[in-house]
């Protein structure tokens, strides 16, 4: 793999290279929906996107920076979905859990999409680290902002964002369990809710 990093979107200086990414990522779940991993090809990418092969990998130097790129974009979708869609729940581990499993629910609805997008999550290596920190960054936003609606985030403790990133760690390898096979769509529910409610007793 390339050491290079994908290029994010306030890398991109005008709205037709913006564009241009925007239909790369399109090209890429429409692929990964329809296939999973095995059918998200560079040039077919490239094809679907309509843009030159040399083209694409300046944007995303690998595969597994594209996918994992079109993962941030899911959360981020998920992020403004949340944002205006108040999570329900009377405590801390409540509106966590609640979230996690809407979350769960909706990328297990297209399997073959959460499928491509968790084996390049668990394929990443090194050289993919700027983005794989962007995922980690978005996730523990989305759960101390959950966990905590009325604190601002300047305002969060290393406590805070420490419980977070774990609940985060554990979800992801909630979610590697029933992408590979080894855990149900419930038992996935279960594990989050056991691991929530130990680390959140309000």
């Amino acid at each position: 793999m390339s050491s290079a990093n994908s290029l994010a979107v306030e890398d991109l200086g005008s709205a037709a290279q913006r564009d241009r990414r925007k239909r790369i990522l399109d090209a890429t779940i429409k692929l990964a929906s329809s296939g999973g991993f095995d059918a998200v090809q560079m040039r077919a990418v490239a094809e679907q996107a309509d843009v030159a092969l040399g083209t694409l990998y300046r944007y995303f130097p690998s595969k597994i920076h594209l996918l994992v790129s079109a993962l941030q974009r899911e959360f981020e979708r998920t992020d403004v979905f949340m944002r205006e869609h108040p999570v329900d729940g009377d405590t801390t581990a409540e509106r966590v859990i609640n979230v996690l499993k809407r979350t769960t629910r909706g990328m297990q609805s297209d399997a073959k999409l959460t499928e491509a997008l968790t084996r390049a999550f668990m394929f990443a290596d090194s050289s993919v680290a700027a983005e794989i920190h962007q995922v980690g960054m978005l996730l523990t936003s989305m759960l101390t902002r959950v966990m905590h609606p009325e604190r601002p985030a300047d305002e969060l403790t290393e406590e805070d964002v420490a419980i977070a990133r774990v609940i985060g760690d554990v979800w992801l390898s909630a979610l590697v369990g029933w992408v590979t096979g080894r855990t149900s769509a419930a038992e996935t529910g279960q594990q989050i809710e056991v691991a929530v409610k130990l680390l959140l007793r309000d």
